[in-house]
């Protein structure tokens, strides 16, 4: 090299990207899913997104044999089926005549909790999937082994690896299944059909547009994350953190699962929560509660990425967070004067008694957050297969109930903006499911922006021309120390 020379590695300018991510909540009462459940619609697979985060609460009922005893993850199995075939199954000409059946028309009654009997399209993966008792985790696995070849590989530098191992990087094999999640190919239940479903699955991996990167259950809470296929390599660092706030304050049944995840280098941070219920006076302080208990405790495992920066631990340091889920704020207003106000659409009259507008508003809760302008109706509380809210009618036998916003999705951080704010007209359960796509800005890192500069006199990574015992290379060593070392250096190689 000639005197005065100097030759850098590439260096990464960061350049931003737009990605579109859909976010889901909907409390589905305790109810199975049925095979004819239709989630096309909810989904709105057409709309392109690259991301879709969906949370469910009460997917089980939140009886004391589910939240003290075993924890019920077939219908955690039967919806993340469901959801694969909205995202990436067309409908086989056999499934089309069970989807027949309108989503909306659901028996609310126990019988439709029951399993179908067998058919003749039993044996496509959906439906092995569908009508037998599987572990969900042995499940998730197989929505996510059509990316094995992918994951074999870590992108995080090799002494973060060493330190870390499964928390580096989404694409280590070991990344999303923690040390207690593993379990021998042996001891996983009905194996023979799990290798079946995969083989199947694994013949059509090429067509799918989706893969699962999450899924998570904490008694009736699910919370299911999905990528487009080409994007799956670039979401890094997924962690998940559990916070109960149930019974006695830290069982299952009330509480929040929380996701971290890095999309190229901009973290994201997504929280499905189920707060405290009842409509009594105070009962939004306890919601608060939950709200800022569940921001204090929630913690990641710590991890780093490539260049070996901490990644987030708390909710608050993500680049970009969403919330959601069933909150249960209600509106504080009596039963006869917010079905006045429904009658007349007098929403923005409503909204003013809406409780989470009003502590937020008071700095109470969700300070700093953000949320969409409402233009829905209330989501809760209905009769099943109804348009009615319980308490109408003649149905004098259900608990009248002021209808109330209870489902909701906010934001934090900058980069993020939400392009619609709907709700779902499923009467599959008591609540309507509600929806968002928000645009949310990516720090991306791509060939078009790394740059390899070789110019005479270059100051920028003059470092890299020290040697290598030089006293001047600490993280305290300033730059001016650089270049006067770098000067020296140059000196010495005219001699």
């Amino acid at each position: 090299m000639s005197s005065g020379e100097s030759s850098t590695p590439p260096i990464d300018i960061p350049n931003t990207q737009n990605f579109r991510i859909f976010v889901a909540t909907w409390n589905v009462g305790g109810k199975h899913p049925h095979d004819g459940l239709n989630l096309g619609n909810f989904l709105m697979e057409n709309d392109g997104s690259d991301v879709y985060v969906l949370g469910f609460q009460e997917i089980v009922p939140l009886n004391a044999g589910n939240v003290l005893v075993v924890e019920d993850t077939d219908p955690a199995v039967k919806w993340l089926s469901l959801i694969h075939q909205a995202l990436n199954m067309p409908l086989e000409p056999d499934a089309a005549i069970s989807s027949n059946t309108p989503s909306d028309n659901v028996d609310c009654s126990e019988a439709s909790n029951t399993k179908a009997p067998a058919s003749p399209y039993l044996r496509s993966p959906r439906n092995l999937l569908f009508f037998q008792k599987l572990s969900l985790k042995a499940v998730s696995k197989t929505f996510i082994m059509g990316q094995r070849k992918s994951l074999k590989s870590c992108n995080c530098s090799s002494e973060s690896t060493r330190k870390n191992s499964a928390d580096s990087c989404f694409r280590c094999q070991n990344a999303y299944y923690s040390t207690e999640d593993d379990s021998d190919e042996e001891d996983l239940p009905n194996n023979s059909i799990i290798m079946d479903i995969t083989a199947q699955f694994s013949s059509r991996s090429n067509h799918r547009r989706y893969s699962l990167i999450a899924s998570k259950q904490m008694v009736g809470l699910f919370v299911t994350v999905w990528a487009r296929r080409e994007l799956v390599q670039h979401i890094r660092h997924l962690r998940i953190s559990c916070i109960g706030r149930g019974v006695m304050g830290y069982l299952g049944n009330k509480g929040c699962i929380s996701v971290s995840m890095t999309l190229h280098q901009t973290s994201l941070c997504f929280i499905c929560s189920h707060l405290a219920s009842g409509d009594k006076e105070g009962d939004e302080l306890r919601r608060n509660s939950d709200v800022n208990e569940i921001l204090k405790n929630t913690q990641f495992r710590k991890t780093y990425n490539k260049r070996c920066r901490r990644m987030p631990m708390k909710i608050l340091q993500h680049d970009r967070i969403i919330w959601f889920g069933d909150l249960n704020y209600r509106i504080a207003l009596s039963y006869l004067e917010t079905k006045k106000l429904l009658q007349d659409n007098e929403w923005d009259a409503l909204l003013e008694k809406d409780q989470l507008k009003i502590e937020r508003d008071a700095g109470r809760v969700f300070k700093g957050w953000n949320e969409g302008k409402i233009y829905f109706a209330p989501t809760y509380k209905y009769y099943c297969n109804s348009d009615s809210y319980a308490g109408e009618g003649v149905h004098s036998n259900i608990k009248r109930r002021t209808p109330a916003w209870c489902d909701r999705i906010l934001w934090h951080g900058d980069g993020i903006v939400q392009l619609s704010y709907i709700r779902g007209e499923s009467r599959f359960s008591d609540h309507r499911p509600v929806c968002a796509i928000f645009k949310v800005e990516v720090e991306v890192l791509d060939d078009g922006t790394r740059k390899s500069f070789s110019t005479p006199n270059m100051r920028i990574g003059a470092e890299e021309l020290l040697p290598a015992n030089n006293n001047y290379t600490t993280v305290k060593e300033s730059f001016s120390d650089i270049l006067v070392q770098n000067q020296l250096h140059s000196e010495d190689s005219k001699i």
